[in-house]
């Protein structure tokens, strides 16, 4: 799906039936974190103010890089049986799509192949990740499959990217265009930050597309009156 929710392409992906998979004895742990939007912000804030590169890559396929601790077995998926074993099953060696543990098997794969770089990764929030050298820095932030590369050298952002690329299936997005919905646009003196794509979508969505721009949210003669209701605490609600 692009930004503004029309399709890019379409894809097809093997996906397990996830669903009869049994707590204890097909999975245990399943959590994985994402980075947080703050952390996006303050990376891009912090990009905008020292005049820092901002790169960004996609991960192909993120999920089938986890590696599985358990044992698990499938059904041989349909249209792809294999003559004269149709009664055999698979062995999964690595995570699909689908199953309950693959977001996490993932991100340990990633957590990883960045600490064995020399990346360390930040007490605040455990999807950034920098790394500091005599030439500069580079500060890494992972949302699923979404990778941004802000870095202070060319080189070292170049490095990093050869990187990635050495160790899973990447796409190069070059510098940032898009993350979680938020246009990234560079100027001279910093860095401008848009969702007038949204904005067009709720509009659309509300048939209210022809309305005209205002500098201001209401009306500039509008009289509100004051609230004169029973005070209320707020701690208490």
């Amino acid at each position: 799906m692009k930004a503004d929710g029309s399709i890019d392409k379409y894809k097809a992906r093997l996906v397990i039936k996830g669903y009869k998979q049994k707590e204890g004895l097909d999975y245990f742990d399943t959590y994985s974190p994402v980075t947080r939007i703050n952390s996006i912000r303050m990376i891009l804030a912090i990009a905008a103010l020292r005049n820092l590169e901002v790169h960004q890559m996609d991960v192909k396929t993120a999920f089938l890089n986890g590696d599985l601790d358990e044992e698990i077995y499938m059904e041989q998926p349909e249209g792809f049986v294999a003559p004269g074993k149709e009664r055999k099953v698979c062995k999964l060696v690595k995570s699909l799509y689908g199953l309950k543990q693959t977001p996490k098997q993932w991100h340990e794969k990633f957590d990883n192949a960045m600490i064995s770089k020399g990346f360390k990764i930040n007490e605040c929030d455990k999807c950034v990740y920098i790394k500091e050298t005599e030439n500069g820095y580079i500060i890494l932030c992972l949302y699923v499959d979404d990778i941004l590369i802000v870095g202070s050298d060319d080189s070292m952002i170049k490095s990093t990217k050869n990187m990635l690329n050495s160790r899973f299936n990447m796409k190069d997005m070059g510098p940032a265009d898009m993350i979680l919905g938020i246009k990234i646009m560079k100027t001279s003196d910093g860095l401008i930050l848009s969702q007038s794509h949204y904005i067009d979508k709720i509009l659309e969505k509300f048939t209210k597309n022809d309305s005209g721009i205002s500098k201001t949210p209401i009306d500039n003669n509008l009289h509100l009156s004051k609230n004169r209701g029973e005070g209320i605490s707020q701690l208490e609600y």
